[in-house]
């Protein structure tokens, strides 16, 4: 991946983080990673655990991000939150995948939270 494309993911997960933290997202975890991948961030809404996938892109609108992440993409987000779950002992806790899409075509960053994006998929 090129140095380009990693500071603008890396700008993209910042203005994320602080998105999710103002709208009342606690105990946020960045970059967790485990064997078998990586969750961008995880974090506790209420009584959820939330999985958080985030898509970042200069120019075009934040509408593509549920497709942006694909069966593959989804399957493996699974297998990681599915490990976390247990690692951390809460399995009985509920839980979801969030997409968030971060557009940097305007003067302002465009940062949409698409709720339940994708059900567990392995």
């Amino acid at each position: 991946m090129t140095r380009e494309r990693l500071e603008l993911g890396a700008w993209g997960e910042d203005l994320a983080f602080r998105k999710i933290k103002a709208m009342g997202y606690r105990r946020i975890i960045r970059n967790y990673r485990c064997p078998l991948g990586e969750v961008d961030l995880i974090a506790m809404d209420g009584d959820t655990l939330v999985f958080l996938e985030i898509k970042t892109r200069r120019g075009g609108s934040t509408g593509y991000a549920k497709e942006a992440v694909n069966a593959r993409k989804r399957r493996q987000l699974s297998k990681v939150a599915l490990t976390y779950m247990k690692s951390n002992d809460c399995c009985d806790t509920k839980a979801r995948f969030d997409v968030v899409a971060v557009s940097l075509d305007k003067n302002e960053p465009e940062i949409e939270i698409i709720k339940n994006a994708f059900d567990l998929a392995y």
